[in-house]
């Protein structure tokens, strides 16, 4: 497990996740509007690990601020007989997460396609200097 955690970027899932709970405090205290905000935090989140499959697993934990601020009422009372039982309760649960796991994803597909391009980038930046020095040479 310990080989693991070193490519775990920890500062990008513990800002992240503050960055997720904190808009939906906002949201909550100010304005609702301000409750879609918090997928910046688990866009974060995704983008500071270096592989799919870590931005969704991080992501998915990221949301779990989420998950425990819904259930205390921060993004409103759950009313009827659905939401107030355990299948319910588990279904927000599982929604919020998977959610927060597909997010996460694109925060990490958005860096590695990133990454990809900066390095097509530089390979056509090389080829056209050493074009460029050839013909300064006739």
């Amino acid at each position: 497990m310990m080989k693991f955690l070193p490519d775990i970027n920890i500062k990008a899932l513990v800002f992240g996740a503050a960055i997720a709970a904190a808009f939906i405090l906002f949201g909550y205290q100010i304005n609702d509007w301000l409750y879609p905000f918090s997928a910046m935090g688990l866009l974060y989140i995704g983008y500071g690990q270096d592989s799919i499959k870590k931005g969704a697993i991080l992501g998915a934990l990221g949301a779990t601020p989420i998950v425990v601020l819904t259930l205390q009422g921060y993004m409103g009372t759950f009313s009827g007989d659905f939401f107030l039982s355990q299948t319910g309760i588990l279904s927000v649960s599982a929604i919020i997460i998977l959610v927060g796991a597909i997010v996460g994803l694109v925060g990490a597909w958005t860096k590695v396609n990133r990454m990809k391009a900066l390095a097509e980038y530089e390979k056509k930046q090389k080829i056209g200097k050493n074009k460029n020095k050839k013909k300064n040479r006739k």
